[in-house]
């Protein structure tokens, strides 16, 4: 049971140090071996500690320097088990860190150690699980909008690629507790779950949340019938991407003009218009007013298409004697620089 212990705790402390593991052992053994001939050569030759370090020291460097006292056969087959051992474990040391240079893990390792550092910091972030056709698509779009964003791969041609572009990322499985760990979930806002399989995202969201209850969880799901599991599983939205692109299609069949508008409010619709939804706060000076009072068409020459309550419900087309309330979510239409100006009385 001890032992079963003992080599548990091994593995947990090689898995932290990773690329060190080499060093760390053999620093250890030549530890080990400095404290043992310091005092065998206080058992076998009755010197003190000082002039045993000494002996220990100037045998190890194979400085040549004069023995500190005459010694004893004992003595002497000592000092020669010493130098073997010692010069063993230097060369061990020397190949160790000449492997990690040669393959670079050096400074990947302290590289990897600063992204930590990077997404610790983080607040508020979303996690990009997968950087595929929809992850990549997901992670430029919440960068343009000036959101922070980590992204988790394991695709080497991905990472690659995320190691380009400047995004911060982690090479790994975002089915591991320990990985999502070191994207700071505790802290994200939002996570995003775009792996190709549909079991994947589940454990995805499934770990998410026991990590982050109040994270907002978006699942992708490749078949109708793996949504209601998803969403047992946690996602508070799941989206099936071939039948969004579907109904795209349909609609530019169908409503063409209404299709376009719609264009129009994404990024690199054409025209300066965007559509955006913003919270109303408990201090904002349109807490208590009816529309028709905000002036936010007279003032910011905006249009209030819609307005969700705190309860979650939709008003579409709100009269203009509706009175906005704190907590309410307006979906409004306009210029960027006229929502900009707006947000800064919400």
């Amino acid at each position: 049971m001890e032992n079963t212990k003992l080599r548990a705790r091994i593995i947990r402390m090689r898995n932290k140090v990773g690329t060190f593991w080499p060093l760390v052992i053999s620093q250890l053994s030549m530890f080990v071996v400095f404290f043992v001939a310091v005092f065998a050569y206080m058992h076998i030759e009755g010197w003190d500690f000082w002039d045993s370090c000494y002996m220990v020291v100037i045998t190890l460097s194979t400085v040549g320097f004069q023995e500190v006292h005459p010694m004893s056969t004992q003595g002497r087959i000592l000092t020669t088990v010493l130098i073997l051992t010692g010069v063993g474990n230097f060369a061990f040391i020397l190949g160790a860190f000449s492997q990690m240079l040669v393959e670079g893990k050096f400074f990947k390792a302290f590289g990897r150690r600063r992204v930590l550092k990077s997404i610790a910091k983080l607040r508020g972030h979303s996690i990009v699980c997968g950087y595929g056709r929809i992850g990549r698509v997901v992670a430029e779009e919440i960068m343009h909008e000036g959101g922070s964003v980590v992204v988790i791969e394991q695709d080497i041609e991905s990472v690659k690629l995320l190691d380009e572009q400047g995004i911060l990322h982690l090479c790994g499985d975002a089915t591991s507790d320990q990985v999502l760990e070191e994207a700071n979930i505790r802290h994200a806002s939002n996570l995003i779950a775009a792996l190709e399989l549909d079991s994947a995202n589940v454990y995805v969201v499934l770990s998410a949340r026991q990590f982050n209850p109040d994270l907002h969880i978006v699942a992708r799901a490749g078949a109708e019938s793996h949504i209601s599991k998803l969403q047992h599983a946690g996602a508070d939205k799941v989206l099936l991407p071939h039948r969004i692109g579907g109904l795209r299609m349909a609609q530019s069949v169908l409503r063409p003009t209404v299709t376009s508008f719609v264009e129009l409010t994404q990024r690199g619709g054409g025209m300066d218009i965007q559509m955006e939804e913003l919270l109303i706060n408990s201090d904002s000076e349109l807490t208590g007013k009816a529309l028709m009072d905000s002036g936010i068409r007279a003032r910011f020459n905006l249009i209030v298409i819609a307005v969700k309550d705190s309860e979650g419900n939709m008003h579409f087309n709100p009269a203009s004697d509706f009175v906005i309330k704190a907590g309410h979510t307006l979906i409004v239409v306009g210029s960027t620089d006229n929502l900009a100006a707006f947000q800064s009385v919400l």
